[in-house]
Parts: structure tokens; C-alpha cells; sequence
């Protein structure tokens, strides 16, 4: 049953593409669908990317086996799309044309650091992928009852990815997100509301569950971060990294207007806050009704949580109504990977192509013609390089890995973003140390933390190396110092590059304001200083 709905949802969102691909003709469309898309659909569609695997799958788990902890994770996705409201929807959308080195190009003059921030996308987008392949190897595996394994699974997922974009290109990876966005809040709905119906219509009593169960230290943070500095550390990567999420800034320039883009962060935020209020309920419903050790029996990491509460909730294990269940929420966290994917691979394709082949190869020289086919050409590179990560990282939960893709983008894209619009004397040095130096320090801090050392991915048992026993860097989330630490290299480099090269970007700056939020003189303006 489960497969027959996962092959009807992959039917219908291959018919959406078959039909986007007859309308996909230039590398506009192939991008962004000629920014024809209108501030509801793109709303709609932003939803669909941003509550991703680690939203439905993740988080359910995190807050079935760590309680409050884990509802951090909720709290801190909902409340960064204030950022992305109030400071960068608007200037990203009058500034650029397709990716977010348009407009640091329009502001910087500096073709170097179209090349830098290409890379930036590239490197996010590969740590948000990984977390969604490895959602879908579990999700696979459970459906299959382990007869396919995850390393049949993810491969599956890549290809279905690369024929939506390659085929369909940002119309049908629009389309599918928004069929996706439709079926997961639907299905969340329908079991927060089977939750509300088995403990009375009431949140009180089941927390009072979850506590009776679990004791008091469940409702009470501290059960996964024990540090304080580590869920402050986490809490400014979720609120900063939002803002500087390649596969969302992309979905801007969409729209046709700036006004459009605000719109559309609106309707995102409507429906992304109802979802993350009901993972309270999903999460603690899973800790009571289907317990711990079920819930890891099934995926270490508590990825399955989720499925396996709809097969509680619709009459258990064995049952008509619990196959149904578990067969429908698998089958829409299925789609959810596949649009989330489709998002994640047009983003890096679209900067490669339009940044580094056109923009720096081509110096700006290639026909539409040739960045469409180059486009489709790193799309299927893009989706060979996510299959062989998320084969890599099979046992991670994947809101932990999505964080780690927030903490990069907060600490390399979002400093150089704050001063392109706001620092006068902000230069391209100063983007490009920004950028180089906040990759490098998250890089480095990931690779020194509890997440990589100490860890044998042979070892099921102990998890721990027998060698190295102790991370070098005591915290799970390296952005409490990568953050400030992707500032700080912005701020240096700007200082270094107006005296050693002499760079004044000031008397771009007061154009720039002016265009960026008025929208005055966008059509073309970007082509007249690539």
C-alpha cells in the first residue's frame, strides 16, 4: 500500500514536470520560471521547500526522544523568517537577476566575487542535500520492511531529482513544492487532530503523559544539550541561517516584484508556523504512543518517529487502518525529500551555471542556449554528488545535519548580504574573506566536534572511535563562533582591500540603496555590470 501512494505522488509530480518542460525554453525559465510566478504560489512553494525532511522526520524524532530540546529546533526555523522579512526579501529581489551573486555583483563591481559566493551555494547546498537523501534511505527502508537498503534508496531519490530539474527546471520544482506543502500540512492536521481526539482535546494532558512516562527532565530543557553554550550555539545558526539559504533567496527572484517577494514570505510563515506548533504535538504523541525504544529500534537517530505515530494513531501495528496510515505519512515525507531535493539541486545547478560558467568562464558571453544546456549538465553532476554524500552519512538525524547547513550559510552568506546593504565602505576583499572565512571556520569546527571525532561509523555499538576518545571542540553547532567569526573576516578584508587595493565601493552605495528599495532601473541592470 505504501508504495502504491509513494508511486502515485512520484506519477503526479513527474506529469508536472513533463508539463513545466514544455514551457521551459530559456535559461530564465530554467532558473526562476521567467519570474512569473505569483506571490501565493511562491509563498506556497517556500513552505514546501523550508519544511523539509529534518522538519517533519527530524524534529518529530529530536522531540520524541529529548522533549523540549528538541522543540528548540521548531522555534528557531519559525522565527528566522522575521529576518528574511525585514531585511532581505525586498533588496535581493530589486538587486539580482538570478542568484545571490547578482546582487552582491551589482553592489561590489568584482567579478572575483561572483565566483566566491557560487562556491558558498555549492558548499550549503550540499550539506542541506545530505540531510534529505539520508531521510529518504531511512523512509525507503522502513517502507520495504529492509529489503531495500539505503544504499539502494538514496541513488533512487537522485535520479527522481534530476529528472524533475533537468526536465522541468524551477516551474515544476515550484509546482511539486507546492503539492508537497499541500499534502504535508494536510497530513499533519489530520494526526494533530487524531492526537487532540486520544488525549482529550487537550495539549495539557499530553504532556502530562510525556512526563508521566519520561519524568519531569523530559518537559524541562538540558536532556540533549547540557550546555547551555551548545543550544545557544544551535539557536543562532536556525535564526541567522535562514537568510542566507541558497535554495530559498533563489526563490525571489520568481516573483515579479519586490512586493511579491514579501508577499510571499508572509504565506510561507503562516503555514510554516502552524507546522512547527504541530510538531509539539506530533513529537510528544510520539514519545507516549509508540515509546523510545520503538521509535530507535526502528532509526537511531529517531527519523522514523513520525510514520510510526500514523500507524499508532490510525488503529496500530497489523491493522488496515495502521498500514494506511503509516503508508500515507511515508508517502508525503517522500514527496516532501523529493521537492526539497528538486530546490536544493536547481540552486546549485543555477549558481554554477549562471555564476561560474557564464559569469567567470564565459565572462558573460554565453547564449541563453548554451547556459540551458550547461544548466541540465550540472544538474545531473549536482545530483551524483548528493547521491555519494548521503551514502556517506546514513546515521545522522537529519535536523542535525540541516543545522549544520544553516550554521555555514549564517556564517558566510549572511555577513556579506548585512554589508552589502548597510556597510558604505563594504568591498569585494571584504566579501570574499567573509565568505572563504566563515566556510572555513564552520568547515573546521564540524570537523573537530562531538558530530566527526569520536565517531567510528563501523562501530554500531559504542559510536566511539578506539582511538580518539574526546571532540577537540566541545559543541555540537560551531555557530556561536563561526557566526561572529564570518564577521569579523568581512569586516578585516574590507579593511585590508581599501588599503592594499585601493577598493571604494562607496559611490556604489547610494545607487544601490536607492535601487534596493525602490526597485527603480531593475530590468537589465544586473547584465550592465556582470
Amino acid at each position: 500500500m505504501t508504495f502504491l501512494l509513494a508511486a502515485i505522488i512520484v506519477a503526479i509530480t513527474l506529469g508536472i514536470t513533463f508539463w513545466a518542460g514544455r514551457r521551459n525554453t530559456s535559461a530564465s525559465d530554467f532558473y526562476v520560471a521567467g519570474g512569473r510566478i505569483s506571490a501565493p504560489q511562491n509563498g506556497i512553494a517556500i513552505a514546501g521547500d523550508y519544511m523539509s525532511a529534518a522538519s517533519f522526520l527530524g524534529i518529530t524524532g529530536l522531540i520524541a526522544l529529548n522533549g523540549y530540546d528538541g522543540f528548540m529546533y521548531s522555534v528557531g526555523w519559525f522565527i528566522a523568517y522575521l529576518t528574511v522579512l525585514l531585511i532581505v526579501a525586498e533588496p535581493l529581489r530589486n538587486l539580482g537577476k538570478y542568484t545571490l551573486a547578482d546582487m552582491l555583483v551589482y553592489r561590489l563591481k568584482d567579478q572575483r566575487v561572483r565566483t566566491y559566493a557560487a562556491v558558498s551555494t555549492i558548499v550549503i547546498s550540499a550539506f542541506y542535500m545530505i540531510a534529505q537523501v539520508v531521510g529518504a534511505g531511512a523512509l525507503i527502508s522502513l517502507l520495504s520492511g529492509g529489503v531495500l537498503k539505503a544504499s539502494v534508496a538514496i541513488p533512487l531519490v537522485g535520479v527522481l531529482m534530476i529528472i524533475y530539474v533537468v526536465v522541468g527546471g524551477m516551474l515544476a520544482t515550484t509546482w511539486v513544492q507546492i503539492v508537497k506543502a499541500v499534502l504535508l500540512m494536510f497530513a499533519t492536521v489530520v494526526m494533530t487532530v487524531l492526537i487532540l481526539n486520544r488525549f482529550g482535546w487537550s495539549f495539557s494532558n499530553l504532556l502530562g503523559a510525556a512526563e508521566a512516562k519520561n519524568g519531569a527532565d523530559f518537559l524541562g530543557a538540558g536532556l540533549k544539550y547540557k550546555n547551555p553554550i551548545d543550544l545557544i550555539s544551535l539557536s543562532l545558526a536556525l535564526v541567522l541561517g535562514t537568510a542566507g539559504l541558497p535554495h530559498i533567496l533563489v526563490r525571489f527572484y520568481t516573483v515579479p516584484t519586490a512586493q511579491d517577494a514579501r508577499k510571499s514570505v508572509v504565506w510561507a510563515m503562516v503555514l510554516i508556523g502552524a507546522f512547527y506548533v504541530m510538531t509539539a504535538f506530533m513529537g510528544n504523541a510520539a514519545n507516549v504512543l509508540v515509546g523510545k525504544d520503538a521509535i530507535e529500534a526502528a532509526n537511531k537517530a529517531g527519523n522514523m518517529a513520525a510514520p510510526l505515530l500514523a500507524e499508532a494513531l490510525f488503529g496500530g501495528k497489523g491493522t488496515f487502518g495502521g498500514e494506511l496510515g503509516l503508508a500515507f505519512v511515508t508517502a508525503v515525507a517522500f514527496a516532501t525529500i523529493l521537492a526539497v531535493v528538486a530546490g536544493l539541486t536547481i540552486a546549485a545547478s543555477t549558481s554554477f551555471t549562471h555564476d561560474i560558467y557564464n559569469g567567470v568562464i564565459r565572462r558573460g558571453q554565453a547564449t541563453g542556449r548554451e547556459e540551458f544546456r550547461v544548466a541540465r549538465i550540472a544538474t545531473i553532476a549536482v545530483g551524483v554528488i548528493a547521491i555519494l554524500l548521503g551514502l556517506l552519512a546514513q546515521t545522522q538525524n537529519v535536523a542535525f545535519l540541516v543545522a549544520l547547513a544553516f550554521a555555514i550559510a549564517a556564517s558566510s552568506n549572511l555577513p556579506v548580504i548585512l554589508f552589502t546593504l548597510f556597510w558604505r565602505r563594504f568591498n569585494a576583499t571584504g566579501a570574499i574573506w567573509g565568505i572563504v572565512g566563515g566556510i572555513v571556520t564552520c568547515l573546521v569546527l564540524i570537523a573537530l566536534s562531538p558530530n566527526i571525532m569520536g565517531i567510528d561509523p563501523a562501530d554500531k555499538t559504542t559510536g566511539r572511535h578506539p582511538i580518539q576518545a574526546a571532540p577537540i571542540f566541545p559543541l555540537e553547532n560551531p555557530g556561536i563562533i563561526s557566526i561572529p567569526a564570518g564577521f569579523a573576516f568581512a569586516a578585516l578584508g574590507t579593511l585590508v582591500g581599501a588599503r592594499r587595493r585601493r577598493e571604494h565601493a562607496e559611490a556604489a552605495f547610494e545607487e544601490m540603496q536607492f535601487r534596493a528599495y525602490t526597485g527603480a532601473g531593475m530590468d537589465g541592470s544586473v547584465a550592465a555590470h556582470d
